[in-house]
C-alpha cells in the first residue's frame, strides 16, 4: 500500500469530521478526523488522507496498525472459543501469564481488562496486605503529576486536580508526596501511620514525561524492604518494551512487589493484568476478586501473539535505539528554541516540555504536519511511537514535530 504523503510539505486543507453524535456521552474532546483504515505507523481518514501516527492510540498499537500475525491470531481464535468465564481453566491465560512473569521477574498473574482495573487489583491487594498485617486504617504513597486510571479507587490515587473535579468524596486512604524526591517521601513515611505500600510509575506518561531516577528506585525498594510495603510500579504506559527495557523499573535493577501492565499488551484488544511476587502473590484467595471477561481465551492468545512479535523482532533494544534517535533529532532541531524548557524520556516515550500553553497544537499538528500527537499538563507534547517504526519513520516524526514547533512559537504569545 503506498503512502500518499510527502513529509517536506506542510498539509493545510481541511479535515473531515462530524458534530459530537447526540446518541454519545460528551467525555471526550475529539478531533474532527475519522480514520478508516491503518497499516504499521500510518492511519487514513475517511478522504483517503494518510496521516503518520506518534500516539499510538495512546501507548496501545506499540506494534502498528493492522499488524498481519494480530489479525491472523484473532480471526482463528474468534473462530475457536472466545469466552469460557475464570470458572475453568483457560490454556492461553496459563501461557501469558507464564511468560509476562519470566518477564518481569513476578511469580502469579491476574488478567483484567484495562490499566485502570489493573491497578485496582494492585490497591486490593495493598488493602489485603495492611488487613494481613492489622493496620486499621491502611495508606498508601502515592506521586504527585500522576495518573493511574479513572475508577474511583484510581482516580483517588491519581495526582490531577482537574480530573478528580467533582468526583468528591474520593475514596480515603492515599498519602500524595512529590515524585523522584526520596526526602520528601521519607518525611511523609515518619508522618503517617498505616503505610502499607507505594504505588508510582517507572515514568510518568500522563504528568509530562517524567523519569524517576536510579537512585530513586533503588532508595524506594530499600524502604519498602525495612517497612514491609509493597513496592506497586504501574508499568501501564512504560511496560512491555516503550523505555527500551521490557519494564522501566529494569533500568534501575529492582525488582517490585507488584507490578501493573495494560496497553500494548494487546495492540488493541483490551486486556490488563497485576503481575505479583513474593508475599504479595499470595495475598488473593477465592472470592477475594475476579473479572467476567478478564484473561479470556482471545485477548491471551492476542498477547502472547504480542510478546512472540517483541521478542522475535528484537523491539525492545530497537525501542531503546530509535528513542536515542528521536530525542537527538529533537534536541537538534529546537536547540536555538529558549521557549523549549526540556526535551526528555526514555526509550519511545518523549515529552517536549514548552513554556506555554500548547493544547492547539493537537489539531494543529493533524492540519498542518498530517501527524497524531497529545499534549499533557497543557504544556507538554508527548509522542509515543509505535516500536515497530524504522529509522526513516521516526526521523519523519522528528521533522514534522520540529517544523509544527517553531511555526508555533514564531505566532504563540508566552
Amino acid at each position: 500500500m503506498s503512502l500518499p504523503v510527502d513529509p517536506d510539505v506542510e498539509y493545510c486543507d481541511s479535515l473531515r469530521g462530524a458534530e459530537p453524535s447526540p446518541h454519545l456521552m460528551q467525555a471526550y474532546a475529539r478531533e474532527p478526523v475519522v480514520f478508516e483504515q491503518g497499516k504499521g505507523a500510518y492511519l487514513w481518514d475517511a478522504e483517503g488522507e494518510a496521516y503518520l501516527d506518534a500516539i499510538a492510540g495512546v501507548a496501545v498499537t506499540k506494534l502498528g496498525h493492522a499488524h498481519p500475525e494480530i489479525a491472523e491470531a484473532i480471526a482463528d481464535q474468534a473462530k475457536r472459543l472466545i469466552h469460557t468465564s475464570n470458572l475453568y481453566s483457560i490454556e492461553w491465560q496459563e501461557r501469558l501469564g507464564q511468560r509476562l512473569c519470566a518477564l518481569s521477574g513476578m511469580q502469579r498473574a491476574f488478567f483484567c481488562n484495562s490499566g485502570a482495573e489493573a491497578n485496582e487489583t494492585a490497591l486490593k491487594l495493598a488493602r489485603l496486605h495492611g488487613y494481613r498485617r492489622g493496620v486499621v486504617s491502611p495508606k498508601v504513597l502515592v506521586m504527585e503529576n500522576s495518573f493511574h486510571g479513572r475508577t474511583l479507587a484510581t482516580l483517588a490515587a491519581t495526582g490531577n486536580p482537574a480530573v478528580q473535579r467533582g468526583f468528591a468524596p474520593l475514596v480515603p486512604g492515599f498519602v500524595r508526596v512529590p515524585y523522584d524526591d526520596i526526602e520528601a517521601l521519607q518525611q511523609a513515611a515518619q508522618e503517617t501511620r498505616g503505610i502499607v505500600a507505594i504505588l508510582l510509575e517507572s515514568v510518568q506518561g500522563e504528568g509530562g514525561v517524567r523519569v524517576a531516577s536510579t537512585e530513586y528506585l533503588r532508595d524506594l525498594r530499600r524502604l519498602c524492604q525495612e517497612n514491609d510495603w509493597l513496592l506497586m510500579m504501574d508499568e501501564v504506559q512504560a511496560g512491555l518494551g516503550r523505555t527500551g527495557a521490557w519494564f522501566g523499573y529494569q533500568h534501575a535493577d529492582v525488582l517490585p512487589d507488584v507490578v501493573t501492565v495494560a496497553k500494548g499488551l494487546g495492540n488493541g484488544v483490551p486486556i490488563g493484568a497485576c503481575l505479583a511476587q513474593g508475599q504479595a502473590a499470595e495475598l488473593f484467595v477465592p472470592g477475594n476478586h475476579g473479572s467476567t471477561f478478564g484473561g479470556n481465551p482471545l485477548a491471551c492468545r492476542v498477547g502472547c501473539a504480542v510478546l512472540d512479535i517483541i521478542e522475535r523482532e528484537r523491539l525492545v533494544p530497537h525501542a531503546a535505539a530509535m528513542g536515542r534517535r528521536l530525542l537527538g533529532s529533537l534536541r537538534e532541531g529546537l536547540a536555538d528554541q529558549p521557549a523549549v524548557v526540556a526535551i526528555r524520556g526514555h526509550g519511545l516515550m518523549v515529552g517536549i516540555v514548552l513554556d506555554r500553553s500548547c493544547t492547539e497544537l493537537v489539531t494543529q499538528a493533524l492540519t498542518d504536519q498530517r501527524l497524531l500527537i497529545s499534549v499533557t499538563r497543557d504544556k507538554t507534547i508527548r509522542l509515543l511511537p509505535a516500536l515497530i517504526c524504522t529509522q526513516a519513520e521516526i526521523d519523519d516524526i522528528a521533522g514534522r514535530v520540529v517544523r509544527l514547533v517553531r511555526g508555533f512559537l514564531r505566532v504563540a504569545p508566552a
